[in-house]
């Protein structure tokens, strides 16, 4: 993967509502299709992390904490993925349970109460994610929150279709390449057939 500082967020998307648009952000910063990371050190970590409000802008962050990171946006992308056709993902979930376990609180920010981690540095941004993943669920916008299935895409996107029926992040490009893929696939298994 390539090292970059930024990936060009679509910008047409509108981000996810209330805090799950921290995990869409924090979820792409991986460009699988064009081959980028964002979080390819400690440092640039530290910087996302501060960028969403998780640290402060000079928070300590180890390898230790760059791998956690890594495992548990990886985890988290698989759980987006797997929002796309409602399965279950068990070792995504045991990740994200994992981050949360023993480091969570409330905070009441503008009179509202959020589930927050409690630790301080990476491993309270970490548990802060995970709690949001349990946030969305309460009000029903988790299983929008959906990776694209098309071949090397996976970027996060909010399923805004009336019947979360929405499938792809851009139907103009990724639906369109998989339908033609479906289609040409089709036409290659009649000839197949037709010449045997």
């Amino acid at each position: 993967m390539e090292p970059v500082e930024q990936i060009d967020y679509l910008a047409d998307v509108e981000p996810a509502p209330g805090r799950l648009w921290l995990l869409q952000r924090f979820l792409n910063t991986v460009a699988p299709e064009r081959n980028q990371e964002m979080l390819h050190s400690p440092q640039r970590l530290r910087s996302v992390l501060a960028e969403l409000g998780l640290v402060g802008p000079v928070a300590a962050v180890s390898e230790d904490d760059l791998r956690q990171a890594l495992e548990l946006r990886e985890a988290l992308r698989a759980l987006a993925l797997a929002n796309n056709d409602l399965r279950a993902v068990p070792e995504a979930e045991h990740s994200v349970e994992q981050a949360a376990a023993g480091a969570l609180g409330i905070c009441f920010v503008d009179g509202r109460p959020q589930v927050v981690g409690t630790e301080p540095g990476v491993a309270g941004a970490l548990a802060t994610l995970a709690a949001v993943v349990a946030e969305a669920a309460a009000l029903g916008t988790w299983p929008r929150l959906k990776a694209c299935p098309a071949e090397a895409c996976g970027w996060i996107f909010y399923d805004r279709s009336r019947n979360r029926s929405g499938r792809w992040c851009d139907s103009n490009v990724c639906g369109n390449r998989a339908k033609t893929r479906a289609y040409r696939r089709r036409r290659a298994e009649t000839r197949h057939h037709t010449d045997s």
